[in-house]
């Protein structure tokens, strides 16, 4: 492993990035290369997977949805276990919605952090892959804990920077392999199906082997505005998520400006996404859905970005598992069975998985097992199963 902090690099990659690349020799060219290691040193509080020989706080280069350069940060937990003559497999894990400011990033989670209550549990499950002798890859997202805004849900973005950390993994060791399999809940598994989809052209040099996608969020998001304003059932529960997608929308087309968008009485929801976790933003006194949107705001470019991010729209290029928990309402069933559909139409072998009861964090223990009995598989190069219809 590369002990080195490389902090040169990543103040090289800043500097030039703040000078928009004019001028950039061939050097830093390399520097800014699509997964290129800028910095590593230990993680810190929960970030840390206790199963892992070391987990490692790491940045690296990537492209946003326009293919310009940015540095996002991440971690990189290696195992114990010996590395096959392959290499390790990797895992490449996709978050789930955390929020827009840097405080909701991953990699900086701690046992008080304000999304620690979701991150937590997921770092346990994440843990019993590095056991496994997986290497587990974990991306912040463009956007949080870095500079620039966070594009949530941009499919292009995640995908990017979900596939990059698999290449600076292997820069910062040589014992991590080149096959992965790439997964994600809610907002990560929407993810999970743009990587699935874009991965093998973006970094042919990778063996993306499959795709575990758990209660994708994304499907149908474009008619989140009139789900909200006419009181659909679940809207109160969506609404701290609202800011959230206005923001990272803005984020990735500066032309969608929130605060034209909501009612000054819905500002205070704007202010505290801008600056805290989806907590903060729950903790924000709710605004009737009447009072919560501008009467003579122009939705089209924020609904026409939204649809372009719907998982429903991709095509994913490997077998692909999804996990939907029958008690979920932020992402309801319904709309994954539509999703699924759509994969099986298009000719993705998809295994999808019900889980009784389950709502939409249980999920993610609750497939657990499926999960790695399904990355297991296709590790091997076996066929994976598929529950599409014939």
């Amino acid at each position: 492993m590369r002990n080195t902090t490389r902090i040169g690099a990543g103040l090289a990659a800043a500097a030039l990035l703040a000078a928009g690349c004019s001028g950039a020799t061939e050097t830093d060219s390399e520097t800014l290369e699509p997964g290129k290691l800028l910095t590593s040193r230990p993680a810190m509080d929960a970030a840390v997977l206790p199963s892992a020989a070391s987990t490692r706080l790491i940045t690296y280069m990537s492209q946003d949805a326009q293919g310009r350069p940015i540095v996002v940060s991440g971690t990189v937990a290696i195992p114990k276990s010996p590395a096959p003559e392959q290499g390790w497999p990797v895992l490449s894990w996709a978050h789930g919605t955390t929020g827009y400011a840097d405080t909701c990033a991953p990699s900086a989670d701690t046992a008080d952090g304000p999304d620690h209550d979701y991150l937590g549990p997921v770092s346990r499950d994440l843990d019993s892959w590095v056991a496994k002798g997986y290497a587990v890859v974990q991306t912040d997202y463009e956007g949080l804990g870095t500079p620039g805004g966070h594009p949530y849900i941009n499919g292009t973005s995640e995908a990017n920077t979900v596939t990059d950390i698999v290449r600076a993994a292997r820069d910062l060791d040589s014992s991590i392999g080149n096959r992965w399999v790439v997964a994600g809940h809610s907002q990560g598994g929407q993810a999970t199906l743009f990587t699935a989809q874009d991965a093998g052209k973006r970094a042919p040099e990778l063996e993306l082997k499959g795709a575990v996608s758990i209660a994708p969020g994304g499907v149908g998001l474009s008619g989140t505005v009139d789900y909200m304003r006419n009181d659909k059932p679940g809207a109160a529960a969506a609404e701290a998520f609202l800011p959230v997608i206005l923001l990272g929308a803005q984020a990735a087309d500066p032309a969608i400006d929130p605060d034209e968008l909501l009612t000054p009485e819905a500002a205070p929801l704007l202010t505290a996404g801008r600056t805290g976790c989806l907590a903060q933003i729950r903790a924000v006194p709710p605004v009737p859905p009447a009072r919560l949107f501008a009467p003579n705001a122009d939705f089209a470019g924020l609904t026409a970005y939204l649809d372009k991010q719907d998982p429903a729209r991709v095509t994913p290029e490997v077998p692909t598992l999804v996990a939907q928990g029958t008690a979920d309402t932020a992402v309801a069933k319904p709309g994954t069975d539509s999703l699924v559909e759509a994969l099986c139409d298009k000719g993705v072998p998809t295994d999808y998985r019900v889980y009784e009861g389950q709502d939409h964090r249980g999920t993610v223990p609750a497939s657990l097992q499926d999960a790695q009995d399904f990355a297991d598989r296709v590790m091997a190069g076996e066929s994976a199963p598929s529950t599409c219809s014939s």
